[in-house]
């Protein structure tokens, strides 16, 4: 089976020209090293998959560090093929720590340096890990101080490009205010149930690419998939011969959103990158905008803060 071939997209004010894919493999809490989930990375390396999505959080680095090292001496991709993000987490998002932070994602991950590298929410907190986060420990967050390391990073050789992850437009409006370099990348939870269709029109003017997490609304029991149990969007994927899945990543690609999908199953797998070879059609576009709208992750505080997202729709 020849490995699918995924576009890319070319990320603003990065270290030299970085292309990213504009599908990648998520990954998520549950994911701990283990022999299976090793072999499902290398899997996913034979079937094309470049770009690899994880975070100090989701406690996955160590994993997908020795999968990747797996895959590279079994002569599948060299480092130069693949594209790695991580992410900050809240405890980090100081000033002073942030590069010791990378350091350490980077020395967990086995790697020289990141494709990509995100503040993981706009929060900084005290110094001790735990989800959710009580909102009493919370610290003031210098969104300038923060960004000006990244950036230091990033001229470190550290990382190759530097974004952000769950800013709202009011929260990138402030950054951009602050800054002469903007972000690469906002990653942030979208799908067809939660379109942020001003969110996305603010990064295209801002040229920020926007990758989605959660794309296929998993990951959550809160009662039934709005987008993979909905009626409209099957009947949208059996007119394609199409999955919902791949019609879910299908428009996100058409809105020039990239994604990070999360599975370990081999035909799923395999499903998520195939989604170049059709079109949606103008009439699918319009019941897709019809799909009810409502966010599915609140953020990662208890209790939680009306004010993180600032309702960007």
């Amino acid at each position: 089976m020849a490995a699918v071939k995924v576009p890319t997209v070319v990320l603003p004010n990065a270290s030299g020209e970085v292309s990213m894919p504009v599908i990648g493999m998520g990954s998520a809490p549950d994911f701990t090293c283990k022999k299976d989930t090793k072999e499902a990375i290398v899997e996913a390396v034979r079937q094309g998959y470049r770009h690899f999505d994880t975070a100090t959080a989701y406690g996955s680095e160590q994993a997908l560090g020795e999968a990747l090292k797996e895959a590279i001496q079994l002569g599948l991709v060299t480092r130069q093929d693949l594209f790695v993000t991580s992410k900050l987490w809240v405890t980090h998002n100081l000033p002073h720590l942030v590069l010791p932070a990378l350091r350490k994602s980077l020395q967990t991950l086995q790697l020289d340096y990141l494709d990509l590298y995100l503040i993981h929410w706009p929060l900084s907190s005290q110094p001790k890990f735990q989800f959710p986060i009580d909102v009493q420990d919370l610290l003031p967050f210098d969104a300038k101080g923060v960004w000006e390391s990244m950036v230091e990073c990033q001229k470190l050789g550290l990382t190759r490009a530097i974004g952000v992850s769950n800013f709202s437009v009011k929260k990138l409006q402030n950054l951009l205010s602050l800054t002469t370099i903007p972000p690469a990348v906002n990653q942030v939870e979208m799908n067809l149930a939660w379109q942020q269709k001003n969110l996305r029109d603010f990064c295209k003017k801002h040229g920020i690419v926007v990758t989605a997490y959660s794309p296929l609304r998993k990951g959550a029991s809160r009662g039934p998939n709005q987008v993979m149990e909905n009626d409209a969007l099957k009947g949208i994927a059996d007119s394609h011969g199409k999955s919902i899945a791949q019609v879910s990543l299908r428009w996100l690609y058409e809105n020039g959103v990239t994604a990070v999908p999360k599975s370990y199953d081999k035909d799923r797998m395999k499903q998520n990158l195939n989604i170049f070879d059709f079109s949606l059609t103008e009439d699918d576009h319009l019941k897709i905008s019809q799909i009810t709208q409502n966010r599915l992750i609140s953020g990662p505080t208890k209790p939680q803060l009306p004010d993180l997202f600032d309702d960007d729709i």
